[in-house]
């Protein structure tokens, strides 16, 4: 659950790609896109708003201390990614970057009093990563075929007492290809649209400026940002919707031979939610989702566009804001401990430009910038698989460290020929 900040994959041209993301949020036909000259933005910036629960704990007070405690290392440095998503409390993940400084700037955002942060927030480019040396030609390579693994994977999906007919799709490593690896791991994801570490990108937070969000924080008012080839017109308004959310109390009752339902309070502000599980042992591993089709959740358990949330609400991927409750089918994780469920509550993303888009659609259209927020809600809760009809217990937080599948996935996923990281792959299941 990488870096506080993200590193960014590939992307399209920047001016086509940016163009097309403003098209986008303001709902634009393409018809529109032909006849009116739509140039990107100077500068854009990205906000990623998120709150974290681990079974009954929402905060943790005084991360910074717990942090140093746990051999953390401080936020926006590259290791600390392994325990984002992990820690319970409120996160807050920015970027801004200009045209007018293609190699990074340094800037200032002015913030909130209710955000306990100060006046302001400094925003400074990514430290570099060092390279790892070049393998020696003919050095740490094994020609020896691997032996073919033993174990399975099964997935079941959908939101009942008990398991639906046609269910579980299950892979077997001992006679799968690497295509049916990629067929049978295959789900809806996105591509990356928010604060990343890319270069050119100034951030918060970073090694100079770490702190954690304080408990009960708030994003709510005015937000301007300065700095060396920043307009001076980039300010904006955030409001109660793109807020932190509430953290999403997860809560279960029943499991082992039984269903175990699982049930949180309605999120205001949230548009959607979706559940996703997984335990195992001794070679197998039962992966579970909330959705009406047979999807595995890897790229769900993120930040969502609202495009997304509309199309995948519609073919009931995800649950809809008026379902807080979903049982998962009885016996399908009756034989695992330290199975887990885990669940997000998608905000409501909210996109701005500057300044607004020309009626006319002769009149170009040059914004000064733009700016996207997006806010999710997340909660971890072990599944109990001796509980009947009790909530499961909360579990403390483990000491984090960095993605091995060597370790934590060892009896669970031996490599698999041809599908290297495999492991990592299904520890995506949870998330950042």
């Amino acid at each position: 659950m990488q870096a506080r900040h993200r590193t960014a994959r590939p992307a399209a041209p920047a001016a086509s790609a940016l163009a097309s993301a403003l098209l986008l949020a303001l709902g634009s036909s393409p018809a529109a896109a032909q006849t009116q000259v739509v140039k990107p933005p100077i500068a854009q910036y990205w906000m990623d708003v998120a709150t974290v629960r681990m079974a009954d704990m929402d905060e943790l007070p005084n991360l910074g201390a717990l942090g140093g405690m746990m051999g953390m290392k401080g936020a926006g440095d590259n290791s600390f990614g392994a325990t984002k998503g992990l820690m319970p409390g409120r996160w807050l993940d920015i970027a801004v970057a200009t045209q007018r400084k293609p190699a990074g700037t340094q800037a200032t955002q002015t913030i909130p009093a209710g955000l306990g942060l100060g006046t302001s927030l400094p925003l400074l480019p990514p430290e570099p990563v060092a390279s790892k040396p070049a393998t020696p030609q003919g050095q740490g390579t094994d020609d020896s075929v691997p032996e073919q693994p033993k174990g399975r994977i099964l997935l079941y999906w959908g939101c009942g007492d008990t398991v639906r007919a046609g269910q579980p799709k299950v892979i077997d490593f001992a006679t799968a290809k690497p295509e049916d690896y990629a067929q049978f791991m295959r789900g809806r994801a996105t591509r990356e649209r928010g604060a990343t570490a890319a270069p050119g990108h100034a951030l918060w937070p970073n090694p100079q400026s770490k702190q954690p969000v304080p408990q009960g924080a708030s994003l709510v008012g005015e937000h301007k940002v300065t700095g060396d080839g920043i307009p001076a017109s980039l300010q904006f308004t955030i409001g109660q919707v793109q807020d932190f959310m509430p953290p999403l109390a997860l809560s279960s009752t029943g499991g082992g031979a039984s269903a175990t339902s699982v049930a949180w309070p309605a999120q205001p502000q949230a548009r959607a939610y979706f559940l996703n599980a997984m335990g195992g042992s001794d070679g197998e591993m039962v992966l579970w989702s909330s959705s009406e089709t047979p999807e595995p959740g890897w790229g769900l358990m993120d930040y969502l566009s609202s495009a997304n949330l509309d199309l995948w609400l519609a073919d009931k991927t995800l649950l809809p804001t008026s379902q807080t409750q979903c049982a998962i089918p009885a016996g399908i994780f009756a034989k695992f401990k330290g199975a887990m469920v885990r669940g997000i509550a998608y905000g409501q993303e909210l996109n701005l430009a500057y300044p607004p888009r020309p009626a006319d659609r002769k009149v170009a259209w040059a914004p000064e910038w733009s700016a996207r927020v997006r806010v999710k809600s997340v909660a971890m809760l072990p599944l109990d698989a001796t509980a009947n009809g009790r909530a499961a217990a909360p579990a403390a937080p483990a000491k984090p460290e960095a993605p091995d599948e060597t370790q934590s996935n060892k009896s669970l996923l031996p490599a698999v020929p041809g599908v290297p990281g495999l492991g990592n792959v299904l520890k995506g299941l949870f998330g950042r």
